[in-house]
């Protein structure tokens, strides 16, 4: 009789286990992080790369590149820690090319996520392209696509003149059509145009318009697909780009069938910040959500608070991430500081989102 009842005790224990995991749901973590310049020791033909080589101005060596990679992978492993798995997406710029993701994702500390790559080769001036890394386990990529800067607008009128447009170069925006877990996603990688000279704001408008007409074909190609734009905007998700021309609304019961959630909206008017541009706090990077997925149907990924039970983002920052002293004191330590290499990590913070079903 004892050993029935022990028997029965032991279902009982499994059958409880299963229906709170049942009850808990599957999450995925789905993040973007900008790598400040991972750049290897070797010149690319075409691409001006000149700095990071070893008798370029940074004096780019293997021990700087090997230091650079143990960096971010750090990062990403501690992310890991934090949320008990590996992201399922994470979206990356500010890469040269393929080479430096496969040793990225063959680093000893996260090499076990097995991460796979969407790459392509863009046409930005410097070499500098925006990449994807996702677990193969959890996410199926069907099909992909660089989706050139064009100056096709009807809305925006352009600084620059029509031979400036004819040679200006940037970053493609990387779309990755993919199902997670079974369901049916677009993804969005962007790495808009720069503030340098305090220019560029009707340029990262227009990122935010090809985006956003791109995502709205696939929605109607592919009725009920969830969408999801990251990337460094090089805007915060107040400015035009975000707000305007990719329709991101601050709060989700404000999200309609043609708009975006903007989770870190919210976060960058409590006080928030990635990075720090002109000693100012900002959150340049953005991951945004589509309708579907912002208010799914039930039993299905949908996005969930994960900042104090409040915020739907998180700018994931610790302490070996940030400087400690000095006149940089609380802001993100990086790979370089005026001029000299420093040994840091990157300028920006992580920021990602959590989907849960």
């Amino acid at each position: 009789m004892k050993r029935i009842l022990y028997c029965l005790s032991a279902i009982a224990l499994v059958l409880a286990w299963s229906c709170s995991a049942e009850a808990k749901g599957k999450h995925y973590v789905i993040g973007f992080y900008n790598l400040e310049n991972l750049f290897d020791t070797y010149h690319d033909e075409g691409k001006n790369d000149y700095e990071y080589l070893p008798d370029g101005a940074n004096e780019w060596t293997d021990a700087k590149y090997q230091k650079k990679l143990h960096n971010m992978a750090r990062v990403i492993a501690s992310m890991k820690e934090d949320n008990h798995q590996w992201h399922a997406i994470l979206g990356v710029s500010e890469i040269e090319n393929r080479h430096v993701l496969e040793d990225l994702v063959a680093d000893p500390q996260i090499a076990e996520a097995n991460y796979q790559i969407v790459h392509y080769d863009g046409p930005d001036r410097r070499g500098v392209d925006v990449g994807l890394l996702y677990d193969p386990s959890r996410v199926k990529v069907l099909d992909s696509e660089s989706i050139p800067y064009t100056f096709d607008s009807q809305r925006i009128k352009f600084d620059m003149d029509k031979e400036g447009q004819a040679n200006f170069r940037t970053r493609d925006i990387l779309m990755v059509h993919c199902l997670v877990d079974g369901e049916h996603f677009a993804i969005y990688v962007l790495h808009l145009p720069s503030r340098i000279g305090g220019k560029g704001q009707d340029l990262r408008a227009r990122g935010g318009e090809i985006t956003y007409e791109h995502s709205m074909k696939m929605m109607e190609k592919y009725p009920g697909i969830k969408c999801v734009v990251m990337g460094d905007m090089n805007d915060n998700p107040t400015d035009e780009s975000m707000a305007l021309y990719l329709r991101g609304r601050e709060k989700i019961d404000e999200v309609g069938p043609q708009d975006y959630f903007s989770p870190f909206l919210s976060m960058f008017k409590a006080g928030y910040s990635s990075l720090y541009y002109r000693g100012e706090g900002n959150i340049y990077d953005c991951v945004l959500v589509n309708y579907n997925l912002a208010h799914a149907p039930e039993g299905t990924f949908q996005i969930i608070p994960i900042t104090k039970k409040k915020y739907y983002g998180r700018v994931f920052s610790k302490p070996f991430m940030t400087n400690q002293s000095g006149q940089y004191k609380g802001t993100p330590f990086r790979t370089f500081s005026n001029g000299a290499f420093v040994g840091g990590y990157s300028d920006h913070y992580p920021t990602y989102i959590v989907i849960k079903k």
